[in-house]
């Protein structure tokens, strides 16, 4: 997956050392009440849309962004679900990425989901009782959006 220039800049200066991230996730419901996952391409496992927020962009805005460049699809972010730190990660160059997560619900405006960059290599929408196997924290996003009770949640 492309690291973004801000990143590949910051590196140049402080080399593997940790860096603190934003970053998104979005549970995208279509009107059929399926959820939008990827196949991703570094390790092959189902997940919910991600990425990193550019310097001053807003997240939601930055999720909007993430969603169709991975897969084509428009999309409407209707709420935070709440925050999570995700990490520390260290990837397979060494670099330490933490990253502090906003997760929204978003719907499904218009767009045929398809993979449309290099990040997944298959994209589809997938019924909440018949998800692929998903890891823990994307399968508590989609049960926890499903039923989503209006009230954010943030670890204590």
């Amino acid at each position: 997956m492309p690291t973004p220039d801000f990143v590949l800049a910051l590196r140049r200066v402080i080399g593997h050392d940790p860096l603190w991230l934003p970053g998104v996730c979005g549970v995208v419901f279509d009107d059929a009440g399926r959820v939008l996952l990827g196949r991703r391409a570094d390790n092959g496992a189902w997940a919910l849309i991600t990425g990193m927020v550019e310097p001053g962009e807003e997240p939601a805005v930055a999720l909007r962004r993430e969603v169709e460049e991975e897969t084509g699809v428009l999309v409407e972010v209707e709420c935070l679900l709440g925050t999570k730190v995700v990490g520390p990660i260290t990837f397979p160059n060494g670099d330490v990425v933490t990253f502090l997560t906003l997760d929204f619900r978003c719907r499904w405006v218009s767009g045929t989901a398809r993979v449309n960059d290099d990040e997944s290599t298959d994209v589809g929408w997938f019924a909440p009782d018949a998800l692929p196997d998903l890891g823990a924290r994307h399968l508590a996003l989609v049960q926890g959006a499903a039923s989503f009770d209006g009230v954010a949640r943030f670890v204590a």
